[in-house]
C-alpha cells in the first residue's frame, strides 16, 4: 500500500480517485453487440457464448431441470448448508423490518390518500460463476424478492465446463423458491434478461454484480427500458482506524477486499503513525497466506495508507470517498458514526468486520460502489417494490380541494385541467358564489 502523511486537502482529490475503467469504449461496443446478437439469435446465440467464454457444451438446453436442481442438496456438506440456513434467517429477519405498513392521510376533509406497495411483477438475479461462485449474493436478493412476493424470478449464472450450475447455487435457489434457472453469464445474459428468448423470460429490473462487461450491460438495459439495482464497480472498502485499532484485524479486514478481485480498492485512514505502519506489516504477513495472494496484490498496488490529523479530518475524507463499506475500528464508534453521511455500510468497532455483512449478520451486501453511495443505497426490501398512491374525494372533500385546484390550473394556463373540476362542481349544484372565478 502506498502511504500518504497528512496530505493537504487540495490532493484529496487524487487520492480518491478510483482505478479508471480500462478500454470503456470498447467495451459498450462490444457488449452492444452482444445485445444485438442475442436480440437476433436469441438462445442460439446463448449457446454459442457458452462454449466460447465458458467452455461449456449446453446442448441439453440452458435450463437448469428440476432433477439438476433436487440433485444439488446432495453434492453441499452438511455444515455449509447449515450455516447457509443461518445466514439466510438471519438475512430474512433483517428483511422482514422492511415490509411497508399501510399509511393512509386525509389531506383536508374529504380528500383521502395513500400508497401501496406492489412488487416489481418481473425481476432477474444475476450471480456470477468462475472462481467465486456468489452464492452469498443470491441469497441477498433472493430473500426481498420472495418478500416483496415477486410473481416472476429469473436466475442467470454461468455454467461450468461440464454443463453444470454451480450446487452451492443451486441449492441457495432452492432453499429461496427459485426454479427458473438460466445458464448463461456476462453481458449475454443480460441481454437476454432484458430482451427475452425461447428460454429466458423478459424481466422489467434486473440485480446483482458482475465485471466490467456485465455493468455495461445493465446500463445498456437501462436504456430498453428495464431497471437495474443500481450502478455498480469494484468492489472497495474504506478503513477508518485509530491507535486502539489491532493492526492485525485492520490488515485482515483490506484483505477481504483485496481479494475481491485486482480492480478492487483499499483504503486506510489513521491517525496514528505507528497503527499504519504495524498494519502494512501484517497486509504482507498475511498476504502470503492467501490463496487469492496473486488477485489481492494486485489490488494493494491501487490503495493506499494515509496519515491525517483527527477522526473529523478523517470522517470528511471518508464522506467525500464515499465508500461501498466503512469500517469504523476506533474507540468510540459509535461517536463518530454519527457524523457519517455516505457509505454503502457502516461498520462499527473493532470485533465487526466487513466479513460479516457479506455473509450473515442480516444487512445487504449488495451496494453502491465508485463513489455512487453520495446518490444511492445499497439494495433493500424497497428495491423490489413499487409505491403505488391512490386517492379517493368525496362530495365535501370536491366541494374543499376543487377550488383550489382551478385557481391553480387557470394560473397555469391548463384550462381543461380546471374544467375537469368545475363539471363536476356544477353537477353538485355548486351555486355562482362557490365559483372562484
Amino acid at each position: 500500500m502506498q502511504l500518504f502523511s497528512y496530505p493537504p486537502q487540495t490532493d484529496w482529490p487524487a487520492l480518491q480517485q478510483r482505478a479508471a475503467a480500462q478500454q470503456a469504449q470498447d467495451i459498450d461496443e462490444r457488449v452492444q453487440q452482444i445485445f444485438e446478437d442475442v436480440r437476433q439469435r436469441g438462445d442460439a446465440a446463448l449457446l454459442d457464448y457458452a462454449q466460447r467464454f465458458d467452455g461449456a457444451d449446453l446442448s441439453g438446453g440452458l435450463r437448469v431441470s428440476l432433477d439438476e436442481l433436487t440433485a444439488a442438496a446432495a453434492q453441499v456438506p452438511a455444515g455449509l448448508q447449515a450455516a447457509i440456513r443461518q445466514a439466510y434467517a438471519n438475512i430474512l429477519r433483517f428483511h422482514e423490518a422492511q415490509v411497508p405498513q399501510p399509511e393512509q392521510v386525509e389531506t383536508m376533509p374529504g380528500v383521502h390518500c395513500w400508497r401501496r406497495a406492489v412488487p416489481v411483477q418481473r425481476v432477474g438475479l444475476y450471480i456470477p460463476g468462475g472462481t467465486a461462485p456468489l452464492f452469498s449474493t443470491l441469497l441477498m436478493l433472493g430473500v426481498p424478492a420472495r418478500l416483496a412476493a415477486c410473481p416472476e424470478v429469473v436466475l442467470c449464472t454461468p455454467p461450468q465446463r461440464d454443463g453444470s450450475v454451480n450446487p452451492v447455487i443451486l441449492f441457495t435457489a432452492q432453499l429461496l423458491g427459485i426454479t427458473t434457472i438460466i445458464k448463461a453469464g456476462g453481458a449475454q445474459a443480460v441481454a437476454a434478461l432484458t430482451g427475452g428468448t425461447a428460454s429466458v423470460p423478459a424481466v422489467d429490473k434486473i440485480f446483482g454484480p458482475g465485471n466490467r462487461y456485465v455493468t455495461a450491460a445493465k446500463q445498456l438495459a437501462t436504456r430498453y427500458g428495464v431497471a437495474i439495482d443500481m450502478p455498480a464497480g469494484p468492489s472497495e472498502v474504506l478503513v477508518i482506524a485509530d491507535a486502539s485499532a489491532n493492526p492485525a484485524f485492520v490488515a485482515a479486514d483490506l484483505l477481504s477486499q483485496a481479494e475481491h478481485g485486482p480492480d478492487s480498492q483499499v483504503i486506510l485512514l489513521s491517525d496514528s503513525l505507528s497503527l499504519l505502519e504495524a498494519t502494512q506489516a501484517e497486509v504482507t504477513r498475511q498476504l502470503q497466506q492467501l490463496p487469492r495472494a496473486e488477485v489481492a496484490a494486485q489490488a494493494l498496488q491501487e490503495s493506499r495508507a494515509i496519515l491525517l490529523r483527527t477522526p473529523e479530518e478523517m470522517l470528511y475524507f471518508s464522506n467525500q470517498y464515499a465508500p461501498e463499506h466503512l469500517i469504523l475500528a476506533v474507540e468510540n464508534p459509535e461517536q463518530l458514526a454519527e457524523g457519517v453521511t455516505s457509505a454503502g455500510s457502516v461498520f462499527l468497532g473493532h470485533l465487526t468486520p466487513e466479513a460479516a455483512g457479506d455473509y450473515a449478520s442480516g444487512t445487504n451486501h449488495t451496494l453502491p460502489t465508485n463513489g455512487y453511495a453520495r446518490n444511492y443505497s445499497g439494495v433493500s426490501l424497497d428495491s423490489f417494490l413499487k409505491k403505488i398512491t391512490f386517492q379517493r374525494l368525496s362530495t365535501e372533500g370536491l366541494r374543499q380541494v376543487g377550488p383550489v385546484v382551478e385557481l391553480m390550473a387557470e394560473a397555469e394556463g391548463l384550462r381543461a385541467h380546471a374544467r375537469a373540476i368545475t363539471l363536476r362542481l356544477e353537477s353538485l349544484g355548486r351555486s355562482i358564489e362557490q365559483n372562484p372565478r
